[in-house]
């Protein structure tokens, strides 16, 4: 028998019927090609109008959480629970913050002083903080009564303590000041302290990943690696202007990104010190403070500038920049562990929220919304290095004195590009080396 083909209609309800009927009515689509000559200028006009549209629901502000009687001095984040967030201030009071309520839950004043650094334990039960008493004290992260808001443990350093960094998983924290310090929370004495002749260190940070590295940065310049399990330091690469901040990468073991005073901020490969794997620049005054997001992929960074900036990991410009009126010196920022939202603190007391995503619309989702959505930043990836949709994603409004200041630093490094074009060019050849950028703000390297 030979073989008969049939064809035969097959319609599927789901393709032409409502699911409500308040939902639209269904249209059937083709997508052949050639039934669509104009597809790409109609998606250009698309993302040109989603690219626009962004710009219009960028709202970045969600709220300020105010209660401080003096400038934020220092955050830290809880690490299991995301509305919990714990804040040092320039007259030693500690604020514990409710994100959700944007309310104070409880406030006790901890040193006298600065309170220099704070940060949590990896169960989140307790956290430490340190000041200018030169005392590091552990407090109970939930109080049930009075008794509660003495502090678990006091232990007593010989010089001030500029701050503080907790272990992955051990009962083990750093402290920085006149030399780095291993301490346990059952002993009265550091369990090592590391020494390589500078004279203070101001900024500790352990390594989530590689549990046993950490790194600091010192008042010489220099920015030095330890082992814990090791007796002495390991590294130390010399800059030409302070680092004030270090954030490692919570993805890549080996990356860590420093906020330095010459207005930029290097990433670096633990591997390779003599030079930065990439150098960010936007910012036109000394960067104070830098956080990694989650993911690994970004990280923010705030300055003495007044401005907020985000940058993308493997990019040397800023995707994006907050600023308020009210804002002053930024002190200390972070990113949270949703990868959500940035919290900022600064001299004037208040410490502010942001949206990691200027226009992400915050609540829950249509599945209709959420494919609008994802359409359009296809068309905007697809578009993105068109003249007109990149001049329109690029623009930033931002405050006459940052503009003034960006004039003028355009025009330092175009003379100093000058200058040395101008020597090369009027010296024998090989007489000028090219320096790459990258080597240039590296002094030089110890091991």
């Amino acid at each position: 028998m030979s073989n008969v083909k049939i064809k035969v209609i097959s319609r599927n309800p789901e393709d032409y019927l409502r699911s409500t009927k308040r939902d639209i009515h269904k249209l059937p689509r083709n997508y052949d090609p050639s039934l669509h000559p104009l597809e790409a200028p109609r998606e250009y006009v698309r993302a040109l109008n989603a690219v626009k549209l962004e710009k219009v629901f960028a709202k970045p502000f969600i709220g300020c959480l105010d209660g401080h009687r003096d400038g934020v001095s220092c955050m830290a984040k809880h690490p299991n629970k995301l509305a919990l967030l714990a804040s040092g201030a320039f007259d030693g009071e500690i604020r514990l913050w409710d994100l959700a309520q944007r309310k104070c839950s409880r406030n006790f004043v901890a040193h006298e002083g600065w309170v220099r650094s704070i940060c949590f334990t990896p169960s989140g039960e307790t956290f430490t903080s340190v000041g200018d008493d030169k005392t590091i004290k552990t407090w109970k992260s939930q109080t049930q009564s009075p008794e509660d808001e003495e502090p678990v443990n006091t232990l007593l350093s010989m010089s001030v303590v500029s701050g503080i960094t907790h272990h992955r998983n051990k009962p083990i924290f750093a402290t920085c000041g006149e030399h780095c310090q291993l301490w346990e929370n059952t002993r009265n004495e550091p369990i090592k302290v590391f020494k390589w002749g500078v004279d203070s260190l101001h900024h500790v940070a352990f390594n989530q990943v590689e549990y046993n590295l950490l790194a600091s940065c010192a008042s010489d310049r220099s920015i030095i690696l330890y082992d814990c399990r090791e007796s002495g330091p390991l590294r130390k690469v010399v800059m030409e202007l302070r680092s004030n901040a270090l954030s490692w990468n919570p993805m890549e073991a080996f990356i860590f990104t420093v906020a330095n005073e010459d207005y930029n901020l290097y990433t670096f490969d633990v591997r390779k010190l003599n030079q930065p794997i990439n150098i960010h620049m936007d910012h036109t005054s000394a960067v104070i403070d830098v956080d990694y997001s989650p993911t690994g992929r970004e990280f923010v960074a705030g300055s003495y500038d007044k401005t907020v900036r985000i940058f993308e990991s493997l990019k040397g410009h800023s995707r994006d920049v907050y600023h308020t009126k009210r804002m002053q010196r930024l002190t200390c920022v972070k990113w949270s562990l949703d990868n959500k939202y940035i919290l900022t603190g600064s001299d004037e007391m208040n410490i502010r929220m942001w949206k990691a995503r200027a226009s992400e619309k915050l609540g829950v989702l249509k599945p209709r919304e959420r494919t609008a959505l994802n359409y359009a930043d296809a068309l905007k990836e697809k578009f993105a290095n068109h003249p007109q949709i990149k001049r329109i994603a690029r623009h930033r409004h931002v405050p006459k004195h940052i503009m003034n200041a960006q004039k003028e630093l355009r025009t330092i490094r175009e003379k100093s590009k000058k200058k040395e074009a101008n020597r090369r060019a009027h010296s024998k050849p090989g007489a000028v080396p090219y320096v790459p950028e990258r080597k240039k703000h590296i002094v030089k390297e110890d091991q």
